[in-house]
């Protein structure tokens, strides 16, 4: 796929040639009567992309994507077809690590993903990695809230991308924001069931990560495990600033406000403080709406260093329970104002 420009491949329109598994595998989509003018309707011949079971997992191992795309600038991936990961097949039988992201870009600029559905990833159903210039819109993505790291759009080293009028209820991240990555605007997306949109984890094995210009606004999390998290390893470096969740709705949401540097990537349930942590500040958590399913409603747990202009203000969030919410602060600075629960324990 390298080299190509200007690309319009549409479920269905015309693509020449695409890539899965690795570089060895094309199919001519023209084979199977699509007529690749850039205007015939070919989603009659193009309507669904099906992947194959688990047993043919060795085919994934050099690229470790299913549909992979590289180095393609203007490429449209547009609706309504629908992409069936065929995860059930993998979930319990293949380890993580030889588990396929189902749609993978990488080097690609100006891309464009519009209508699609996504259906029961291997692993990640999309990933964005070394783009500039991204815009995706009216998605569904769907799978089972117990399908194991089976995240809607995962994206690194990647700027200025655009997330709008999605919908997306996973077994892990609704969106996860690894480092290298700026200038994210994500609006009017649905996350439920999920682990919410998280920016992280940043940090592990004392690496340097930085994430900023990262802002969230108008979206909804039902029955989600986390709402609004940001989550870093102790002992990296870096930093995670300019960064803006705002007008959020919760609908039994777990653990909706959540700054964690002590996240351990699943290998303790506490990882303690080292000289060295990512650099958290100018966040803000505003407009917050609705219900939470747990007990800790805002959890700013920070390291040693602290975080730094932290903003949570014009919040109203009760429990679904009928539980009074607790705060938890931990070497947080910054301010607060007109908040349901009170967060007295911000530092000035």
């Amino acid at each position: 796929m390298e080299g190509i420009v200007a690309m319009f491949f549409m479920l269905g329109i015309s693509l020449s040639h695409l890539v899965t598994g690795n570089a060895q595998d094309y199919f001519d989509v023209g084979k199977f009567g699509a007529v690749g003018d850039g205007n015939t309707d070919d989603s009659p011949v193009l309507g669904k992309i099906l992947a194959p079971n688990a047993d043919a997992r060795g085919k994934f191992k050099s690229e470790n994507c299913w549909l992979c795309f590289q180095r393609v600038v203007g490429l449209i991936v547009e609706g309504p077809g629908q992409i069936d990961g065929n995860g059930a097949t993998w979930w319990t039988k293949v380890p993580i690590s030889e588990r396929p992201t189902a749609l993978h870009f990488q080097l690609c600029n100006d891309l464009r993903l519009r209508g699609l559905t996504h259906l029961n990833s291997q692993r990640n159903h999309i990933g964005i990695h070394n783009c500039s210039g991204v815009a995706i819109s009216d998605l569904h993505i769907i799978a089972p809230s117990d399908s194991p790291n089976t995240d809607g759009i995962n994206i690194a080293l990647s700027t200025t991308l655009v997330i709008s009028n999605t919908f997306i209820g996973t077994g892990d991240d609704c969106i996860a924001i690894s480092g290298g990555t700026s200038n994210i605007n994500i609006t009017s997306v649905t996350c439920g069931p999920g682990h919410g949109i998280s920016i992280g984890s940043l940090g592990e094995d004392g690496t340097s990560q930085n994430v900023d210009q990262v802002h969230v606004t108008g979206c909804t999390f039902n029955q989600t495990m986390n709402g609004a998290r940001i989550k870093t390893i102790p002992g990296g470096t870096g930093f995670a600033r300019d960064i803006s969740f705002e007008w959020i709705t919760l609908i039994a949401s777990g653990n909706p406000i959540v700054i964690d540097q002590h996240y351990c990537n699943g290998r303790d349930h506490y990882c303690q403080d080292q000289e060295k942590a990512i650099a958290v500040s100018d966040v803000t958590f505003s407009g917050f709406r609705g219900t939470s399913a747990a007990i800790e409603a805002i959890n700013l747990d920070c390291s040693k260093q602290g975080c730094r202009g932290i903003t949570v203000d014009n919040i109203n969030i009760t429990s679904s329970f009928g539980k009074n919410l607790r705060v938890v602060c931990n070497n947080a600075y910054g301010t607060t104002a007109s908040t349901v629960p009170a967060v007295s324990c911000l530092l000035s």
